[in-house]
């Protein structure tokens, strides 16, 4: 796929994305490398590598070059590495919903976990249009558009995209729940009682999936953060309040224990270096 293309597909995306109105995409740019772990990937999405190169795994067993796209599967967390070409990394995200999938036939066999292939002239004209069509179609219908990509990705051959979604787990419902509002941050009783769960039914359960209640509360707080600090120059106090947390300080110090890199310093790989100096301490408060 000709460079062109694809920087004519970012050019219309990043214009409707300063509107500030919500879109059923998101573009994430860097002009440094970036190193992420544990980012968790609680719904299947689709990601178009417009610029520059993406490393996915530890270490690195899957690489996303330019014009390239992967649909990954639900699952608790992945590595990644973000690598600029000469100029920057660029990538186009679409988060699906499990029952996007329902389109689909269903597929016997091994859960896959992920499907990858080239950026061909269909995908990219149906790219297009999904990102003109979200300048005025209401968030009710971004659904028909997000199986319309599903559909196509089929029809090219990549039936296994069938087997991508997993049926989504209790940690995933609990995961879906908190991110829905921060704000109230739902104590135990609170969850179980929304599931029909007994507390002591809800933390076993969750158990035997290997995580805990707080620990999904962090994941979902944090993946949240990791958006907002990759896709908005918010200061890192605003962000840390929008995740649920009073003190920027406790966000910054979680968010280095999940991620390995600080809010401010995935900034500043965001912007060159001079400006990426400013912004990063105009950010800070």
């Amino acid at each position: 796929m000709k460079n062109a293309a694809l920087d004519l597909l970012t050019i219309n995306a990043k214009r409707l994305l300063e509107l500030g109105k919500p879109l059923p995409f998101s573009i994430y740019s860097s002009v440094k490398e970036q190193k992420i772990v544990n980012v968790p990937i609680i719904k299947p999405m689709l990601i178009c590598v417009l610029d520059g190169s993406k490393k996915l795994g530890n270490p690195g067993e899957i690489d996303c070059l330019a014009g390239s796209f992967i649909i990954l599967s639900n699952r608790p967390s992945i590595s990644m590495r973000n690598i600029p070409s000469d100029s920057e990394y660029r990538a186009m995200i679409v988060e699906f919903e499990f029952e996007d999938f329902h389109c689909l036939p269903p597929r016997s066999g091994r859960a896959e976990p992920f499907v990858q292939g080239q950026i061909g002239q269909i995908l990219l004209n149906t790219l297009r249009q999904f990102v003109e069509w979200s300048s005025f179609a209401p968030p009710a219908m971004w659904g028909a558009r997000r199986q319309e990509i599903l559909q196509l990705v089929y029809h090219l051959g990549y039936e296994h995209v069938s087997a991508v979604v997993q049926p989504p787990s209790l940690s995933h419902k609990v995961h879906s729940m908190i991110s829905a509002d921060f704000a109230s941050d739902l104590k135990a009783d609170e969850v179980a009682g929304r599931l029909a769960l007994s507390e002591s039914t809800l933390r076993r359960k969750l158990a035997a999936e290997g995580v805990t209640l707080q620990a999904i509360k962090d994941r979902a707080k944090l993946g949240y953060g990791l958006h907002l600090v990759q896709t908005t120059f918010d200061p890192i106090g605003r962000i840390a309040e929008k995740c649920g947390y009073q003190s920027q300080s406790r966000f910054t110090d979680k968010f280095k224990q999940l991620f390995g890199t600080t809010p401010t310093e995935l900034r500043k790989t965001r912007m060159p270096d001079e400006a990426g100096r400013e912004m990063a301490s105009a950010c800070a408060f």
